[in-house]
């Protein structure tokens, strides 16, 4: 059941500051540029042997660095640890808040991850294999719970207080930053630190080849002849916090969280319901909490795997949810170009909407090319500049019909 609270103007909630991390490189700008440029970051897998898979390809960041950790050897840390250090710390740096802010102001944490440090499990297995228990490290077995990337996390940074990871399928990310936007507006928090992450692994990308979930070709969300979805990995982090602090120390303000709608329609453990009804409930959410009308929504980032079922479903939310005008609104699926990052997809793409809002540009939907009359939508072919882009939703629709809608408004576009 979609659930939405009241707005409360006094405490409108800004982003001050993100950090990500996918196949297109560390970093906002690196990031941005590729995405609007329309690249490709799936490319042939190299971090496991993918013989006996149809697939081949995921959006792989192709050298990732060891981040320079100072509290813990670098070697033990999980992969999806060394993307969440860098998304945070560019998150951090961005916003200008310093430890020593934080520690006057305790940050609301929240993290969305699917499979924590995966990594971390698979190298204790393989090593456990190979030389028997006295040769496999228990720090990778500690290393595999979700919540210690998190901790770490804090630990490094000397944030203080108590991580909320949350691991709802592939709308973790999405529900993090909802959550936090949550906690602020409601007056338990002026700072939070939120988004989601994962890392590409084997166990992750035989679990959905084993589902015929992957395309061996190319990812085409909305495209009649989309065959299925491109893996990827990553990072996002959004530093929010109140309008009042962020003018007060003169943060320079990206955009602004207005709305976060959620929902469950468990219809199956994989596959949406294909009616979409309850899915529009999240978006109807969303929208009612952020006091939006349909009529106000410029573009949608929409969650857009590129599996028959999947963008058909989204496309019957999207026309419940929207109305007449659901033909009309610009969508588009950063998927096509990054991949699908699980639990990091959410926060990912929230961070890609509200980029696209403060340079009011659109990203394109790469490889579509034949529209699909079960989902007649106005998708973006390449980077557009939209005479309107004031409002903009990010959907993120998981396994076992966990639905998430992230309103975002840019700046100096409403009170």
């Amino acid at each position: 059941m979609a659930r939405a609270m009241a707005r409360h103007p006094a405490r409108r909630v800004v982003i001050t500051g993100v950090g990500i991390v996918t196949a297109h490189g560390i970093g906002k700008a690196v990031n941005w540029r590729r995405i609007l440029a329309g690249e490709s970051g799936i490319r042939p897998i190299t971090l496991f042997d993918t013989v006996g898979y149809r697939t081949k390809r995921a959006g792989q960041l192709a050298d990732l660095p060891p981040a320079r950790w100072t509290r813990f050897r670098p070697d033990r840390m999980d992969r999806s640890a060394h993307l969440l250090y860098y998304a945070l710390s560019e998150a951090l740096d961005a916003s200008g808040m310093t430890a020593a802010a934080l520690r006057v102001a305790p940050p609301f944490v929240a993290f969305g991850t699917t499979l924590g440090g995966m990594t971390s499990g698979e190298r204790y297995h393989e090593t456990y294999i190979q030389h028997g228990p006295a040769g496999a490290r228990p720090s990778f077995v500690v290393g595999h719970l979700a919540q210690h990337q998190a901790l770490h996390l804090m630990e490094e940074f000397s944030i203080p207080g108590t991580p909320r990871v949350l691991m709802n399928a592939c709308a973790s990310g999405a529900n993090a930053i909802g959550w936090a936007f949550r906690a602020i507006r409601a007056g338990q928090a002026d700072v939070a630190l939120c988004g989601g992450y994962d890392a590409l692994c084997r166990f992750g990308f035989a679990g959905f080849h084993s589902l015929q979930a992957l395309s061996p070709d190319l990812c085409r969300p909305f495209d009649r002849h989309r065959d299925g979805l491109a893996l990827g990995e990553g990072a996002g982090i959004l530093v929010l916090e109140t309008w009042g602090r962020a003018e007060a120390r003169r943060a320079a303000i990206l955009g602004e969280v207005i709305g976060y709608g959620e929902s469950n329609d468990a219809f199956h453990m994989t596959r949406p319901n294909p009616d979409g009804k309850v899915a529009a409930r999240a978006i109807q959410g969303a929208l009612a909490d952020a006091g939006i009308d349909p009529a106000e929504v410029d573009y949608v980032n929409a969650h857009g795997t590129g599996t028959p079922f999947n963008d058909a479903a989204e496309t019957a939310a999207l026309v419940a949810a929207l109305g007449s005008r659901a033909g009309e609104v610009a969508v588009s699926s950063t998927k096509s170009m990054v991949g699908h990052l699980l639990g990091g997809a959410g926060a990912v793409e929230g961070i890609h909407t509200v980029l696209a809002l403060e340079a009011q540009r659109l990203p394109p939907n790469i490889n579509y090319e034949t529209p699909d009359p079960a989902c007649p939508l106005r998708i973006v072919r390449s980077a557009e500049r939209p005479a309107r882009l004031h409002v903009a939703i990010s959907n993120s629709f998981g396994f076992g019909g966990a639905n998430a809608t992230l309103v975002f408004r840019g700046v100096g576009m409403g009170s």
